[in-house]
């Protein structure tokens, strides 16, 4: 391998990243866009439900649950209704997600001891919401009444009762259960494995397109002098992406960073090798640079978002789909990003992880460089 070949072809792409402002500025703005965006956007805190409570009984008992409903942070009142039909119409109408409905007999038989009824209707359009918001609301009527039977049973016997069981909970990593401190490591994964094999999909493919693919089939240049030699021009516009996200992510949506500093640049260097080759892979072999931007973005966006633990949970897919999860790279960068960012691990816990991306790395650059070779010949 020549370094003064290798240095020829990364200058030559270094020049037409500059030549091309536009698209540099674009390589440079989309990662910050982007993590604003979905940093504010995408967010899994489930609170200030919106709630409309039927009151038939109007008691000072009724009013004091629905107090307990007004009083919870989880929960925005919306109004009280004097009918059953117009919660279904607010629901109908997207008004509210919950409707509480305390019937006509409910302090009668929350006084005489019996159980007392309260009738939660939900929007199940969105299931997960809908299940998160019947938690709170089954927690806070199980605690009301708790405190109901505690009462009652100081009056009864002339002493104060207390809980047999006091949980005290502690939060370990995320103790203000944030979703951002959750989402904004995964989404730096997500941004750099997206805009990392976009930047390089193009490159072989364009060489084609420009007819300057010929010029370089009759100079000594070998595919991995090529390979390398676009990739690193490529990296060191990742290397700012990837800069300013983590920058973002600290000092602007606050994510505690936890652990080492070096692993981290490390760990996401490699990840970004790793992804840069990936799409010189598939800028070789497609030969039209549509085709390859479409096959970057399908083999890039697709498994990083849905296949990666970014958002939803591996342990919950399917097993065919749990297998095929292994092989995207995504996946064990997040788990790297998060174990750093909020955990504080390092190497001797995420060792597999930074082995699986150095192996993927390699074997990427590899088949990449075969590729490249079988165009060349």
């Amino acid at each position: 391998m020549s370094f003064r070949r290798l240095k020829a072809v990364a200058r030559k792409e270094a020049l037409h990243i500059l030549r091309d402002s536009r698209s540099l500025a674009m390589a440079l703005m989309v990662p910050i866009v982007m993590l604003l965006l979905f940093g504010y956007a995408l967010t899994l805190d489930v609170d200030r439900i919106p709630t409309i409570i039927y009151d038939a009984d109007h008691s000072p008992q009724s009013r004091e649950l629905a107090e307990r409903f007004h009083g919870s942070r989880f929960f925005e009142i919306r109004g009280y209704v004097s009918e059953y039909r117009t919660i279904e119409q607010k629901v109908n109408s997207s008004e509210c997600l919950l409707g509480v409905v305390i019937p006509r007999d409910y302090s009668r038989k929350l006084l005489s001891n019996q159980e007392a009824e309260v009738q939660l209707l939900l929007d199940g359009s969105d299931s997960n919401t809908a299940s998160i918001a019947l938690g709170y609301a089954e927690v806070l009527l199980q605690t009301y009444a708790l405190e109901i039977r505690s009462r009652a049973q100081s009056r009864k016997l002339g002493k104060t009762f207390s809980a047999p069981i006091e949980p005290r909970l502690r939060v370990w990593y995320n103790s203000e259960l944030k979703s951002k401190n959750y989402i904004v490591p995964g989404l730096i994964a997500v941004i750099l494995m997206i805009i990392a094999a976009l930047l390089t999909s193009l490159t072989i493919a364009r060489e084609w397109d420009m007819g300057t693919m010929e010029q370089l089939l009759s100079t000594p240049l070998r595919p991995a002098e090529l390979v390398l030699g676009k990739m690193s021009a490529y990296f060191v516009v990742g290397v700012v992406d990837m800069l300013l996200a983590m920058l973002v992510g600290v000092f602007l949506f606050e994510v505690p960073l936890r652990g080492s500093i070096l692993l981290l640049l490390v760990s996401s260097f490699i990840f970004l090798a790793g992804a840069l080759f990936w799409g010189i892979m598939i800028s070789a072999i497609a030969r039209t640079q549509l085709l390859a931007y479409q096959m970057g973005m399908v083999s890039s966006f697709l498994p990083a978002f849905l296949l990666s633990a970014f958002i939803y949970s591996i342990d919950n897919m399917p097993r065919v789909i749990q297998i095929i999860t292994r092989i995207v790279p995504a996946r064990y960068f997040i788990t790297i990003a998060k174990g750093i960012f909020l955990k504080g691990v390092g190497i001797q816990i995420l060792w597999m992880e930074l082995l699986f991306l150095l192996v993927y790395a390699g074997v990427v650059f590899l088949v990449a460089t075969r590729k490249v070779g079988q165009k060349l010949a």
